[in-house]
């Protein structure tokens, strides 16, 4: 199957993504403004997760590179409910482990895991991994997704599965360098008997993937309790996946969320 960028078509047939401008994403004249706009995203998305029931004790973690800061990262304080986070609790962290804005503790296993992607992956903006129910049950199998239904199609040929490691409490930068380098392409990664991981150009989409993943989870494991699903084949399972799962694809499906979250908990801008 042939895909070419220079005519937007593949086998054939056209392929036509929004364009940044056509889905309304803004720009930023200065970094203040980008700043303040990641962390907002970030605030958010922590919020979201917590409405969907991701929040485990004090599991889980999203981080937003700094856009000034390139080798900084903002991340939710250790030991806040994701359903309180507002934008002054982000801790701003560097890829040594201080924190260098804010005064309260940052969980360490979020530290190095985040740092070893923001470091091995300057396209990452966003990264987000929580210890959500359905991404854990399928992380317990050791296999990818399969196509088999549109939204699974985001991650067709666009995901990995990551066995080291697997099960463990990352706390030692080594054994986060060591997961991450099985993951230098993507927008996901199935941690085996972890749960999910997942990066995006900006955090809206590194959420709005982790979102549709763990739904995508949950959708296979009970397609597969009830029998055999039925795979999408691949030329229409790529077809889907480049029209649906693109960097501001993932920022534009966040939108309703974001839309949502904002309008009831204003507080999250404090």
């Amino acid at each position: 199957m042939a895909i070419t960028e220079s005519t937007k078509k593949i086998d054939g047939r056209e392929l036509v993504p929004q364009t940044l401008a056509s889905l309304g994403r803004p720009t930023y004249d200065n970094v203040e403004d980008e700043r303040r706009a990641r962390k907002i995203g970030l605030a958010a998305s922590l919020r979201v997760f917590g409405r969907l029931g991701y929040g485990e004790g004090v599991a889980g973690h999203i981080t937003a590179r700094d856009p000034e800061f390139t080798d900084h990262f903002w991340v939710n304080p250790f030991g806040k409910s994701f359903r309180h986070m507002k934008t002054s609790d982000l801790l701003l962290v560097n890829h040594d482990g201080d924190v260098v804005y804010g005064n309260q503790p940052v969980n360490k296993a979020a530290f190095v895991l985040h740092a070893a992607i923001h470091k091995a992956r300057p396209e990452v903006i966003g990264a987000a991994h929580a210890h959500s129910t359905y991404g854990k049950a399928w992380s317990s199998l050791g296999r990818k997704l399969d196509p088999i239904t549109q939204d699974s199609c985001i991650f067709y040929e666009d995901h990995t599965v990551i066995s080291e490691q697997g099960g463990a409490v990352v706390f030692e930068a080594t054994a986060a360098e060591e997961i991450i380098s099985k993951f230098p392409t993507g927008k996901a990664a199935i941690h085996q008997n972890h749960g999910l991981f997942t990066v995006g150009t900006t955090v809206e989409a590194a959420a709005f993937w982790f979102i549709t993943m763990d739904r995508s989870c949950q959708a296979q494991l009970l397609a597969e309790a009830a029998g055999t699903p039925k795979l999408i084949p691949h030329d229409m399972a790529m077809y889907t996946q480049q029209l649906t799962g693109y960097a501001d694809a993932g920022w534009f499906q966040f939108q309703p969320l974001f839309q949502e979250i904002c309008a009831s908990d204003p507080e999250l801008f404090e």
